[in-house]
């Protein structure tokens, strides 16, 4: 299983000079990473969201990590392809690939943020058509190679241009797609695209079916799933402050679920999404962290327990593990203690 990062660039405070240390910190993780070897580093995408998540612009924070690394990969975990032009995301992602020397995987998805829809004035009710369109611009626009390209839609224009530079991996850095329900799992499995995914809302036992379910619908348009990748991001601490580590945890996750749920999600198919949501709103802390940790929501354990949490990961069908390891402001040295102690002893 390969072992990679996420962050969602949390900053617990509302002063700048939290807000610059935050980035300063996971910069400096990522670098640690690196050194440890973590697959991949993977950045989302929100806007308007204080505090649970300032990053806005994921492929500069890796264009700068692109240049303190050698080796891990840089994941944009995702870009939200509604709320630009293709012709830009074509650009800026293929930028990030020269200059990291071909580091980059390209997560894509539609977001879940009526708010970040009245923002960009775009119609969210029409967001799976605009990503879709979007998605297929943007690789039509790579495999043009550099020769100029059409293409006209309700949304967008590309005028006949030639669009550069082209990315450094041929023809396009690999494909992935953000998705919490089982229709954006068949969405992706349909064109053969990698899986991110995540516990938080559903539940490892719940995401178990929906990833095999996935991979039948990957043998069923053609595809080998055992070329395809499914990864898991999860809020992860392992060490000795783990009262710290549940503080943080918490913290997060009543952020995540105000801010970023999909609306509708509460519907009688996610019935454990129901007891996150009630969780967050208020249970006691212990009773919280006791039903996230037996869903694998979350993992805040000793070594032991983590690695009985990446077994489970492991039998649900991932190929990949995300970890969250910045989560909720978490001090920067229990962090980085907890990557060194994952990687030498968990997987060690």
């Amino acid at each position: 299983m390969r072992i990679s990062l996420g962050y969602e660039l949390e900053v617990r405070g509302r002063t700048r000079e939290v807000e610059q240390q935050a980035f300063r910190n996971v910069v400096d993780q990522v670098v640690l990473g690196d050194r440890l070897g973590f697959d991949t580093a993977w950045f989302v995408e929100h806007h308007f969201t204080r505090g649970f998540s300032h990053s806005s612009a994921p492929d500069l924070v890796l264009a700068a990590i692109s240049q303190r690394t050698e080796r891990i990969h840089l994941g944009l975990g995702v870009v939200l392809l509604p709320f630009q032009s293709p012709i830009r995301t074509a650009e800026r992602v293929a930028t990030l690939d020269v200059l990291s020397g071909g580091r980059v995987e390209f997560g894509t998805g539609r977001g879940a943020s009526p708010l970040e829809y009245q923002a960009f004035r775009k119609p969210f009710e029409k967001s799976r058509q605009i990503w879709e369109d979007s998605l297929q611009a943007v690789l039509d626009i790579w495999r043009a190679d550099g020769e100029p390209i059409s293409r006209s839609t309700e949304f967008f224009e590309i005028p006949d241009v030639a669009v550069y530079p082209r990315p450094a991996q041929e023809p396009h850095p690999p494909v992935w797609v953000a998705s919490t329900s089982l229709e954006g799992y068949l969405a992706a499995a349909k064109h053969g695209y990698n899986l991110l995914g995540m516990t938080m809302l559903k539940g490892v036992d719940d995401v178990a079916e929906d990833i095999a379910k996935y991979r039948e619908c990957l043998a069923d348009n053609g595809f080998d799933p055992d070329s395809r990748r499914v990864a898991l991001m999860i809020p992860w601490y392992v060490g000795p402050e783990r009262d710290r580590a549940a503080d943080a945890v918490l913290w997060y996750i009543r952020r995540q679920v105000n801010l970023v749920t999909p609306p509708g999600y509460y519907d009688a198919r996610h019935a454990t999404h129901r007891v996150l949501g009630q969780l967050a709103a208020g249970m006691p802390p212990e009773e919280a962290m006791a039903t996230l940790r037996e869903h694998v929501m979350v993992v805040v354990d000793d070594v032991a327990g983590s690695r009985k949490a990446v077994a489970r990961i492991a039998e649900a069908g991932a190929t990949d593990l995300i970890l969250q390891c910045q989560v909720g402001g978490l001090a920067h040295d229990l962090v980085t203690d907890s990557m060194t102690t994952f990687m030498t002893e968990v997987m060690g």
